[in-house]
This record gives structure tokens, sequence and C-alpha cells, in this order.
């Protein structure tokens, strides 16, 4: 297999686009990326897009090809990638595969959903689409419902509280503030979090990210093909997925996504790296509790402690990993498709020292990205080119 970095990389703010075309802003990030990287666009020999609910919410499919055909690429290969909410994630795996397996020197990757449009009850039952709802449909359970059931266990078996969960709240929410391409970012409170609305018990607002519509992308090159390329590389160490349970009641354990642990752990194989060796990490803090729990099924703290080292800012820039410097999905957004290359997005940006929320001296940064009820997970490591 031959060695493959990040060229380029682009993304719309996440947030409201009113009236835009979801095909017009996966064009915006492609572009950017492209022009990003430097690369000519007959260069490009594939192209993947992730996307879950653009053909339930805005009546459109083949987007890759839509996308592609605008952006005037050649007559190369362009796939629709779907996983709920890993749908980015393996998009990206995709196009690494591609390259890297000698299949073409240069692929496209892009990433993009379109929600706020639609009324609450249509994205709900969309969402929804990522259950296994033969099985788990009659309970009526939803995934605040699902996260509420985590956060209860994780509390009993770990005495996580309310507070320990704020912290990643606020933590989240003020460097949104910092990020102009978040959505949601604020200075909180814990009363403030705590008086939000309730969701579902114990999840309350500002607990959960909001829907958002967005796109980012990212074009990936076989390291022998960069040179002369304008942007210092960003190495791609491993990319990982793995599958988990389809049913909630095919988790043993709901501290813990097990689909998660094995891509960690593969990864980490992979590169010769230990979690200790990490500096950055966006992971998919779907709800505040999510990042607790993927925090420790990556291995970035011990089990139980993802709720203490929330509180005592260990998680924060300066403390042992900065987990979510963007704001996360917490702040930042969930366009579901794009989230998993967005995470990307931001961690190429760390890695190259011009992120608006600087981690100071990151070399090593890593992407985590659950789709589902943890059927569908992506892990991937990156380094900076010059480290």
């Amino acid at each position: 297999m031959r060695e493959v970095v990040i060229a380029g990389i682009g993304s719309t703010a996440f947030g409201r686009h009113a009236g835009t075309p979801i095909e017009q802003l996966a064009v915006r990030a492609a572009a950017e990326a492209l022009i990003d990287s430097g690369l000519p666009r007959e260069r490009i020999g594939a192209v993947y897009l992730g996307n879950f609910v653009s053909g339930p919410l805005n009546g459109k499919e083949v987007l890759a090809g839509i996308v592609a055909d605008q952006l005037g690429l050649p007559n190369v290969p362009c796939t629709k990638v779907e996983g709920a909410c890993a749908s980015g994630g393996i998009a990206f795996r995709h196009a690494w595969l591609a390259v890297a397996s000698g299949q073409c020197d240069a692929a496209l990757v892009v990433g993009v959903e379109t929600m706020t449009h639609a009324p609450t009850s249509q994205t709900t039952a969309a969402l929804n689409c990522a259950m296994d709802n033969t099985n788990d449909g009659p309970s009526g359970l939803t995934f605040p419902g699902l996260f509420g059931l985590a956060w209860r266990q994780h509390a009993q078996r770990h005495g996580t509280t309310r507070a320990q969960v704020s912290a990643v709240v606020r933590k989240n929410k003020a460097a949104g503030l910092r990020n102009p391409l978040a959505q949601m970012g604020a200075d909180l409170t814990d009363e403030q979090i705590a008086a939000s609305a309730a969701i579902c018990d114990p999840l309350q607002l500002f607990d959960c990210c909001p829907t958002s519509d967005g796109a980012a992308a990212v074009v990936v090159v076989a390291r022998d093909c960069a040179r002369g390329l304008p942007r210092l590389p960003v190495d791609v160490l491993a990319t990982v997925q793995t599958r988990g349970a389809s049913r909630i009641a095919g988790h043993p354990d709901l501290c813990s996504f097990d689909a998660t642990v094995s891509a960690a752990r593969q990864a980490f194989a992979t590169a010769g790296l230990a979690p200790a060796d990490v500096d950055v990490v966006e992971l998919h803090d779907c709800f505040s509790i999510a990042e607790i729990i993927d925090g420790e099924d990556l291995g970035l703290m011990p089990r139980g402690h993802g709720g203490g080292w929330a509180a005592e800012g260990r998680t924060g820039i300066g403390g042992d990993v900065a987990i979510n410097p963007s704001g996360g999905l917490l702040a930042k957004g969930h366009p579901v498709g794009a989230t998993g290359v967005g995470q990307l997005y931001e961690v190429v940006r760390q890695l190259r020292g011009d992120h608006p929320n600087p981690v100071p001296g990151a070399a090593i940064g890593m992407t985590h990205n659950l789709g589902g009820t943890g059927v569908a997970c992506t892990v991937t490591l990156l380094r900076r080119g010059d480290a």
C-alpha cells in the first residue's frame, strides 16, 4: 500500500444555509479543497461523497456525480457513501483505499447535509433511519433516549455527575465561540446548562448537538505524487472502519461502543502509536455524555475517568489531550454526512498550525466518527508532515 497524505481541505460554515441547494454547498467546500491542494482538477481520479438523508430531506440522490459534474472533474468513478452519522468518515476511508491501493493517484472526499429546512418531525424520522427499526422501532426509542440511558448507566457505575458532564458542554460551547465555522458557540454556566429544556432525562437542550447544514472536503494524494504542492502535506497514518451492534439490545454495555474500541486499537497498532501520543482529537460528541464515553473507548483516559478529566480541565487545550477544540458537534453542529470530513478539516488545520483555536505544538491528531447506535465507526490518525 502506498503512503497517502491530505493535500487540501475546504469547508463551509456549519449552521443554517436557507435556500442553498445541497449540491451547491458541496461544490463550495470541494472547490476550496481543490484550490488549497494546488492540484489540477484533471488529476482527481475518484470522488467519494458522504451523505445520509439527502433522499428523504432533499429529494436528491446521485450527489457524487452531480457535484463532480458541477466542478468540471473528469469522467471518474463517483460514489455516494452512506453510514449514518459516520458517512463522511467512511467516504474518507474509501478515498484513502483508492489512492493507497494504486487505483488512482488523487481522490476528492466531500461530506454534505442540509437539514434545517425540514420540519423537526421529518428530520427526526429521517435520522431514525439510522436505527434497526424492525427490532428497535417498536420501543419508540430515539437517539436522545439511547444516550440518556447510557448516561444513567455511566453515572450508576462510575459516579459521573451533572457537573462533570456540564464541563464538556462548557468547554465545547466556549471553543465554538472562537471557531468561525461553528454554529452555536456560547459562554455557559453550569446553572444555565442545568436550567435548559429537558430533552430526555438526564439529557437537556445544551447536552444535544444542533441539526445543521454544511459541507466539508479534503483531497488525498499518494505521497510520491505530492511533491511541489503548495501546502505542507499531512500524513494519513491509519484509517480504520469497524462495525458494532445494529440493535440497541445488541450492546452488552451502554457505557461503551465496541466499534470505537476496536477501531482505535486497530488504528494505533497500524500507526505504531499509543493514545498518549495523540495531541488533538475531534470525536463524535453528538451528546455531551458521548464525549466522555468516546474518550474512554479511544483509550485517551482510563475507563470511568472521562467525566473527571473533563471537570479537571484535562481534555481542554493545555491539558493531557485536547478534545474537540473546534467546539465539536455540540457547538459546531452536526450536518450528518459532513461531520466526519469536517473533523478531518479541523485536525488538519491544527497540524498545519493555522487553526483559530490552536493546540500548541500539535503533531499527532485523531478523528472519530460514529454512526447509528454504534453500527459504523471510523478512526483516523494523522501526523504533521514535518513531525
